[in-house]
């Protein structure tokens, strides 16, 4: 299997900064080559039309009066006037082509002012061509990831968990008896395309000393959708057209779930946010309901799936709750795409205080059963000392790829050098989403 990864700028230009030498109007698929190469064809056979109509002999009249005018302005002989004088029409109507074209790409170009009319073309006609990837997590991992799949790809499933009841999810949880929207509005954000400040709008939360404090725009704004349209997975639907996201969102499943953890002294507790422990090591997490069961719209994501892809994000908290939902580690077992778990680049104290590579490995497979993936994409980098004394400060480690025990699970290990080095130790999403839809190339 061949797959060319085609890749999108998301940036902002200037309003006349169309930039015609841009190469991605050449690239196979974008559909524009075919038009113009139509619409000079068709100019030749209206001007054959009106040779026809107006007589071949009139044509030829004002060729010789054209020429006659010329001979004595060039000094040349009759046969190289002629010559050109067919060069300088042919080149007008090319420029003539040339510049009408753009004055209307212009036109269309002032409709969307942020965004380069060619890269337009480009998302719509080559991403929507993209692999179908679904992508289960929550956190900043999974909205990470994201980021750098919609790159090379609008066939984008997130799969999201509901498990949060902490901050401004939690409250809205509690006071409206909705699913918590925090998680699914990062990942909205994340496959967003739309302007900045749209994205800040969704980020932005209140530091007002009232009801107010502490809770997001974005998650106000699910929230009240959902009371408008009565239907949480509708208010997601909704919310996705105002960003305009490349892919979609769906909730891990639509029922009220709470997380729950046994720990080793066998003491158990109740609530995602209250889950992780310095003082004691989770044995297993489990959802309440345990009944409770996806879409549709998730399992045939699942099913149609070219690359599953599990994680990165808190193992615990934001990974395992999706494959607790019944049928969900079923479908991902049954699917025939390429499987890959994308292991964590630190620690998390409380949660996975002193674990390896291998051990968030046996914790997936002890949740979800074996043959969830093939593959474990791990970092081979390091970070500067300086970011890792701050983690350290914090309880948090480099995760150790443990590489001779992972083998022996029978996982193939993929690595690569995946730090962001922007002031934290996280994924490039970039490098991410290429060695993933890289393994998808290779298999």
């Amino acid at each position: 299997m061949h797959i060319t990864l085609p890749y999108i700028n998301i940036g902002n230009d200037n309003i006349m900064n169309i930039d015609f030498k841009n190469k991605k109007w050449l690239y196979p698929g974008i559909g524009i080559k075919r038009w113009v190469l139509l619409l000079i064809f068709s100019l030749l056979l209206i001007s054959v039309g009106f040779s026809i109509l107006l007589g071949y002999q009139l044509i030829a009249y004002l060729e010789s009066k054209i020429i006659e005018f010329l001979l004595p302005l060039t000094g040349y002989s009759f046969y190289y006037v002629d010559i050109i004088l067919a060069v300088l029409l042919i080149l007008a109507g090319f420029y003539g082509i040339s510049y009408s074209l753009k004055g209307a790409l212009k036109g269309f170009y002032q409709l969307e002012p942020h965004n380069i009319i060619v890269d337009k073309v480009y998302e719509k006609k080559v991403l929507e061509k993209g692999p179908a990837v679904v992508a289960l997590g929550g956190g900043t991992g999974l909205s990470s990831l994201l980021r750098g799949l919609k790159k090379y790809t609008s066939n984008i499933t997130a799969v999201v968990t509901v498990a949060d009841d902490g901050g401004s999810s939690g409250k809205l949880r509690n006071e409206l008896g909705i699913l918590p929207p925090g998680d699914i509005r990062n990942c909205l954000v994340a496959l967003a395309d739309t302007e900045p400040l749209m994205e800040e709008l969704f980020q932005y939360r209140f530091r007002s000393n009232g009801d107010l404090e502490g809770h997001n725009f974005g998650n106000l704004f699910i929230a009240s959708l959902t009371e408008i349209l009565g239907d949480f997975e509708e208010a997601i639907r909704e919310s996705s057209k105002v960003l305009k996201i490349r892919g979609k969102v769906l909730p891990a499943t639509n029922e009220d779930v709470r997380l729950g953890a046994v720990y080793s002294d066998k003491s158990v507790t109740l609530g995602e946010s209250v889950i992780p422990d310095p003082k004691k090591k989770i044995e297993k997490v489990f959802l309440s309901p345990s009944t409770c069961s996806p879409t549709a719209e998730v399992l045939d994501a699942i099913r149609e799936a070219e690359v599953i892809v599990i994680g990165p994000g808190s193992l615990y908290t934001s990974v395992i709750p999706n494959l607790l939902v019944k049928n969900i580690a079923d479908a991902i077992r049954e699917s025939s795409a390429v499987k890959i778990y994308v292991c964590n680049l630190m620690t998390q104290p409380g949660e996975t205080t002193g674990y390896t590579a291998s051990d968030h490995i046996e914790a997936l497979i002890k949740h979800g059963g074996e043959g969830l993936f093939d593959y474990v994409i791990v970092n081979k980098e390091e970070s500067s000392r300086d970011l890792a004394l701050k983690y350290k400060e914090e309880g948090a480690y480099r995760v150790i790829v443990d590489k001779k025990k992972i083998k022996e699970m029978g996982i193939k290990i993929i690595e690569g050098n995946l730090l962001s080095g922007k002031g934290f130790i996280r994924h490039d999403s970039d490098e991410l989403a290429k060695l993933i839809l890289k393994t998808l190339e290779n298999r």
